[in-house]
């Protein structure tokens, strides 16, 4: 008789990646549980996701009103604590941080911090569980290593960054990500003096160099934000009256004031519990598994941003119901990423899938592309808007491997393409196939029709 221990599966953390596991686990008939420290739901449920959502839309909304010219001698205000009142109000109504869609599904709840003793043992504050195995889902964490002063100063960061209630007059962003374009168009639509600090030569630089471009000439053209480049945040200080960001651009140390700071500096996966106790490779950069996310513990898997991998709530779902699958059915079912999208929530959106022109030049690829601008459409003429493009990329016989668009429904365009790439469809599919043609979203037959194949 085999070894009894007090739950067949253990979820560590309740994010995408944990929740999707944990629900689909309930179906073995076995006990489950799951160990949240914080917020029921994860961070992207509780401060990102949703909330981003909300907040975004509604400073969208404004700034696109008063981009109207019928509106501009019209007195628009908002009254900013109600914005973050309603931000609270759907993170509940969406059952954020509530343990009862767990316990419901015959889920037990352990709340506190997991530590490893051995492999199939951990510790909560002074209670120790045992399990079969244990999934790892325990996300990532701000990373703030190189800039001094972060011990001493008041600064905020993504996951409150949205959530104050009174707008600062000038607010410096270090970072410009997605998360750190998402705060700065947040707090400038809203009449915020804006300033970006971004590391690298661009804005959004996972992304390709037209995207960046493109969201930097809005920012700074239509919203005024300001926005530099290649600078490196070294130091946080602050006096009685204002907080400073010192920076290093162009070889020398130059110093910014501002009223509030928001660190958007990426983020680095969470580690510190135990792992080498239960014999747990991993490195600074996250938890080593296999393609089945099984680590060097055999009883233990890892799923979701403590991998270290591109930071999603798709991504992380789809790997959290992926392995719950694997290991109720005993398959070997291998995620996919070559049809994942990636959104960026600002406006315009930017929107990707498969294989961006960075990717493939990494991996010495040869491809083809085309790209169709916004301002070639009538829909720009319609909308008044024309910052963007729908880039398609494709291996030399025309199937899709890649889309960038940068639109204000590119969240909704993607789709058609992640699709595409999926059912390995050529540019002669899209091309053929009808769109509605005073709208953006014509864009995608435009582009495939520049590369259609020469003799059809």
């Amino acid at each position: 008789m085999g070894k009894k221990y007090d739950f067949k599966y253990i979820v560590i953390g309740s994010g995408p990646a944990g929740s999707a596991a944990a629900l689909a686990l309930t179906k073995s008939k076995k006990r489950v549980a799951l160990v949240e420290n914080r917020f029921y739901g994860g961070n992207n449920l509780n401060t990102r996701d949703l909330p981003y959502k909300v907040a975004l839309d509604f400073s969208h909304t404004y700034a696109k009103i008063n981009s109207y010219p019928e509106f501009r001698n019209q007195d628009l205000s908002f009254n900013f604590p109600t914005i973050a009142a309603r931000e609270l109000s759907t993170i509940i109504k969406a059952g954020g941080n509530d343990k009862k869609v767990f316990e419901a599904a015959g889920i037990v709840c352990l709340d506190g911090y997991a530590n490893f003793l051995d492999a199939h043992t951990i510790a909560i504050g002074q209670q120790k569980v045992t399990a079969e195995y244990f999934i790892l889902a325990t996300g990532s964490r701000l990373k703030t290593l190189g800039i001094s002063g972060t011990d001493r100063i008041d600064y905020l960061n993504p996951n409150n960054a949205i959530k104050i209630r009174r707008l600062p007059k000038v607010v410096t962003i270090v970072g410009g990500g997605s998360t750190g374009c998402e705060i700065a168009e947040y707090y400038a639509e809203l009449g915020v003096k804006t300033l970006i600090l971004e590391s690298s030569d661009q804005l959004l630089p996972r992304e390709d160099k037209e995207v960046g471009e493109t969201l930097n000439n809005y920012f700074t053209q239509r919203l005024g934000i300001s926005v530099l480049v290649g600078c490196k945040v070294v130091a946080l200080e602050q006096d009685n009256f204002s907080k400073y960001v010192i920076f290093q651009a162009g070889g020398a140390e130059k110093m910014v004031r501002t009223d509030s700071i928001v660190l958007a500096t990426g983020s680095e996966p969470i580690l510190d519990y135990g792992l080498e106790n239960a014999g747990i490779k991993f490195k600074n950069t996250g938890i080593v598994v296999d393609k089945l996310f099984q680590t060097s513990a055999k009883n233990i898997y890892a799923i979701g941003d403590c991998l270290g991998n591109e930071s999603s709530t798709e991504r992380a779902s789809q790997e959290g119901l992926t392995l719950a699958t694997n290991l109720l059915n005993k398959t070997k079912a291998i995620v996919s990423y070559k049809d994942m999208p990636r959104l960026v929530n600002t406006y315009p959106e930017v929107a990707t899938t498969g294989f961006n022109e960075n990717d493939l030049i990494k991996r010495d690829r040869k491809y083809m592309k085309s790209i169709v601008k916004l301002d070639e459409l009538v829909a720009s003429k319609i909308y008044n808007f024309d910052y963007g493009f729908v880039k398609l990329l494709t291996d030399k016989n025309y199937h899709i491997i890649g889309a960038t668009i940068v639109a204000p429904d590119a969240s909704l365009m993607i789709s058609e393409l992640s699709l595409a790439i999926h059912q390995n469809l050529t540019t002669l599919d899209i091309a053929t196939t009808p769109h509605i043609a005073n709208s953006f979203n014509n864009a995608i037959k435009l582009a495939a029709k520049k590369l259609l194949p020469k003799k059809r």
